[in-house]
């Protein structure tokens, strides 16, 4: 059972896609809910969202045809207290070949290495795909992981959205 709702559609040009709920957004149902996560204010700041929305209203990102997900749907708390049969790789893939969104982003190296069964994987667009989803890994926007932030990452994505992607 999932302990919250994905968001998700068909005709969605990112799916953003974390690890598990932590311990804030469990508490408050909803996506990224701990005010020292960035997600938010990245979509915004790198102008994938034309305003910053709050967590609470998270559903609103499907009228920007975006999407959220997590790769632990049944489970939550920090990566280093979730257990290995956590992780429903199967589960994911099916969501995206159902939904068939442009981009899959991984909100940190460590949902998509979890996802690919890889130790090591770099920022930015993956040779895999599922389908026709192209794979993307943007730097984790949780407040634990601010030794690896980096917003030019982020803005590569939104540039290409915003380029590609808003046309189609």
């Amino acid at each position: 059972m999932d302990l919250i709702d994905d968001v998700l559609d068909f005709n969605l040009k990112v799916v953003y896609c974390g690890t598990a709920l932590g311990n804030v957004s469990f508490e408050r149902m909803a996506y990224y809910a701990n005010p020292s996560n960035k997600f938010w204010r990245t979509l915004y700041a790198v102008g994938l969202t034309p305003q910053q929305l709050k967590p609470a209203d998270y559903r609103k990102l499907l009228q920007y045809r975006q999407g959220l997900t997590d790769i632990v749907k049944s489970n939550f708390g920090l990566d280093s207290q979730l257990a290995k049969e956590d992780y429903d790789h199967v589960l994911l893939r099916n969501k995206m070949l159902h939904y068939q969104p442009a981009i899959l982003c991984f909100n940190s190296k460590n949902a998509a290495k979890k996802y690919l069964g890889k130790t090591d994987v770099s920022y930015g667009f993956q040779e895999e795909q599922i389908n026709k989803t192209r794979l993307y890994v943007a730097p984790s926007t949780s407040g634990a992981a601010n030794g690896f932030w980096d917003e030019s990452v982020w803005r590569e994505l939104s540039d290409y959205y915003n380029a590609e992607l808003r046309n189609g």
